[in-house]
């Protein structure tokens, strides 16, 4: 006999058999344009932990690569600078890259037709937005929207340039500018591969060669960071690698970038006319560990528009990144990491919460 439950009980509750409806989101530019925003949603408060470490005053500079040296056709000139960009790897995992012959006023004109493509209106970022982390085309907010339990102070834009060249309509100038940029900073980013290559005691071409970069990966990854009335509760990324191999990033002379060095965070200040250069997980995995790719983070401020543009440069998508058999031959010195496509590794990392190394250390052999 079924039996009624007592008077002023409320009725026992069916379980949730379908995943809650997905948040819908605003950008992060609409949020801080709110009138009179004085603080910001619990949502975007990271809690207090290594996130909001002390930085360092260290008065160490970040190290510099004169690529027109690393391009020179003196073979002493050349192999130092090799051996300098080997210590760089090594030492810091990021240096800046002066001297790379992409014109002043090409790296100006993409930062302006970034900024020119957040201020459209939402709608129409929003009608481009891809899905997946292969989308050609991604236009969204913080780093993973659908899973991030604390969202970052960040609006982007990730738009795929090689093997295939894609670009969004609007705004007008951005395919003319995008396409001559990303052309220009390939031929610095292979170069820059190859001395990294011969660096580690590998032929010039082997990384090229092994990872197929004819066809790697190339993307622009556009970054607004906008004022924030509280910017020491948020973050605009969290600790984080990269995937691939090299990523250059140009910024519109506003700081905001901490890099950790020897245990500290350090702040990189912008230098007009350069590149910053870090390496990414798929260089630590080739070099089995000699290089590593290093923890940066994105903080924020309360005055100014940061707009960063990454254009990180990995192997083709179906290439197997392990580390390279002339530097495991040695039985002391055993492969660290297991073998992985390319792609899925992004896919593992960019479908997931940005967490440190995480997904680096989920392929480490051993553990």
């Amino acid at each position: 006999m079924a039996t009624t439950a007592p008077t002023g009980s409320p009725p026992s509750q069916p379980s949730l058999t379908h995943p809650p409806p997905p948040r819908k989101l605003t950008t992060v530019k609409a949020l801080s344009e709110s009138p009179g925003l004085s603080s910001i949603p619990s949502i975007y408060t990271f809690p207090k932990q290594p996130y909001h470490e002390p930085v360092s005053d260290t008065k160490e500079p970040i190290p510099t690569i004169d690529f027109s040296l690393l391009a020179s056709s003196h073979p002493d000139e050349r192999s130092e600078t090799i051996r300098e960009l080997g210590k760089a790897c090594r030492d810091w995992g990021f240096f800046m890259v002066t001297n790379h012959g992409v014109p002043e006023r090409m790296m100006k004109a993409i930062i302006e037709a970034c900024r020119e493509f957040f201020e459209l209106p939402e709608e129409e970022k929003r009608g481009i937005s891809g899905k997946h982390v292969l989308d050609p085309i991604r236009f969204g907010t913080s780093f993973n929207e659908s899973v991030d339990e604390i969202l970052c102070w960040r609006d982007y834009v990730k738009i795929f340039q090689h093997p295939e060249f894609h670009s969004p309509n609007k705004p007008p100038s951005f395919t003319e500018i995008a396409l001559e940029y990303s052309k220009r900073v390939r031929l610095v980013a292979r170069e820059i591969i190859r001395g990294i290559s011969e660096s580690l005691g590998l032929e010039k071409d082997y990384i090229d060669e092994t990872l197929n970069l004819e066809n790697g990966l190339q993307l622009i990854a556009a970054n607004l960071y906008p004022p924030c009335p509280r910017p020491e509760l948020a973050m605009g990324l969290p600790p984080h690698s990269d995937h691939g191999l090299l990523t250059l990033l140009i910024q519109n002379q506003i700081g905001g970038l901490q890099v950790q060095h020897k245990g500290k965070w350090v702040n990189i200040d912008p230098i007009p006319n350069s590149f910053l250069a870090n390496i990414g997980d798929h260089i630590e995995i080739l070099s089995n560990g000699k290089y590593k790719s290093v923890l940066h983070r994105a903080v924020v401020n309360n005055r100014d528009v940061r707009i960063s543009i990454a254009v990180p440069h990995g192997p083709a998508l179906d290439a197997i990144v392990s580390p390279a058999s002339k530097l495991v031959e040695n039985l002391g010195n055993p492969p660290a990491y297991g073998a992985m496509k390319y792609k899925e590794y992004l896919e593992l990392q960019q479908g997931t919460m940005l967490n440190g190394k995480s997904c680096l250390e989920r392929i480490r052999n051993g553990d």
